[in-house]
């Protein structure tokens, strides 16, 4: 039992320090890459008097800035999905970074609870943990189109209005654009550019509802797209859009404070049970290590955390209503 302890505290060490000299040997790799690519931009900015800003249009399609990782991912699906979610959170992260930060993390994770727990209680621990940045991206995307859904009926107001103005589509987007919330403008912005430059508003409004997967975007989309077919009083469509938008946030505002109630009782009920353990352990704890000692404590113990965690997203699906 000695030799294989200490065989697995090797084991540990190795892997931790095969993680930081991977960790070390990408961070060099990255700066290096860096400082080539500011000495090349010194030179081409004291060759050319008047250096131009970079435009919007170019994107950077590389996976990660270290190579081998690179070509990894562009051979998996998935990478696309991840790459579409980023974009929707508004997070300047790469796919290789998230990745990296995913596998380190589950790593990390799984080999801390491998010393207190069963093998498969630490597995599913890492996997949980490993899938950690990920539900950060979701959580960010989650709230960054709630406020997006707040904020979207006041711009469709102010676009009605400069049209009942006499601005053109474009001329008007433009406009609201320039005055709306920095989450809004900078989609709008997108599809005034990709519009004027030739792709046209119906391939650039699709784009923008690719971008912004919402019900309030599909449905301006739409007026626009059928009052571009059949004409009409395009302003007056989206004044009752907005109405119907603000109507439809009031609702979804009743509807959350009713289900708060249920979403305290959840969490009140997951953290309950690791409470009085707690307590139990600090008054006597001689009592809980009988059941940490006894051969199959352990995996109870795992058990019973593993229910509570998926209680927990239970009751927090339950009470989740949709309108």
């Amino acid at each position: 039992m000695l030799i294989l302890s200490v065989l697995a505290f090797f084991v540990v060490i190795f892997l931790l320090a095969t993680l930081a000299v991977v960790i070390a040997w990408m961070g060099f790799v990255k700066k290096t890459s860096e400082a080539s690519e500011a000495a090349r931009g010194e030179e081409s900015t004291e060759a050319a008097p008047a250096p131009e800003e970079p435009s919007v249009l170019f994107r950077d399609e590389r996976l990660s800035s270290v190579n081998f990782w690179d070509n990894l991912l562009a051979r998996f699906d998935f990478v696309e999905i991840l790459k579409v979610r980023l974009a929707q959170a508004d997070l300047d992260w790469t796919v290789g970074r998230v990745t990296l930060a995913m596998l380190l993390s589950g790593t990390i994770a799984a080999m801390l609870l491998g010393k207190i727990a069963p093998l498969w209680a630490a597995f599913g621990g890492g996997i949980a943990i490993a899938f950690a940045p990920y539900a950060y991206i979701l959580r960010k995307r989650e709230k960054r189109f709630r406020k997006f859904k707040e904020a979207f009926p006041d711009v469709l107001d102010s676009l009605a209005r400069a049209l009942r103005a006499g601005y053109p589509l474009s001329a008007a987007v433009d406009l609201v654009a320039a005055e709306c919330a920095p989450q809004i403008a900078a989609e709008l912005r997108k599809a005034s550019v990709e519009a004027n430059l030739g792709m046209g508003w119906p391939r650039a409004l699709d784009n923008f509802a690719q971008r912004v997967p919402l019900l309030e975007v599909n449905l301006f989309i739409s007026a626009v797209v059928l009052h571009a077919r059949t004409g009409g009083k395009l302003s007056e469509v989206i004044t009752g859009l907005a109405e119907n938008m603000r109507e439809s946030l009031s609702l979804q505002g009743e509807i959350r404070a009713l289900a708060a109630h249920g979403k305290l009782t959840g969490l009140i009920l997951t953290i309950l049970p690791i409470g009085i353990a707690i307590m139990m352990l600090l008054v006597s704890p001689n009592y809980m290590v009988v059941l940490y000692n006894h051969p199959y404590g352990k995996n109870l113990i795992a058990a019973a955390i593993g229910c509570l965690v998926l209680a927990h997203f239970v009751i927090r699906k339950i009470v989740d209503i949709k309108i």
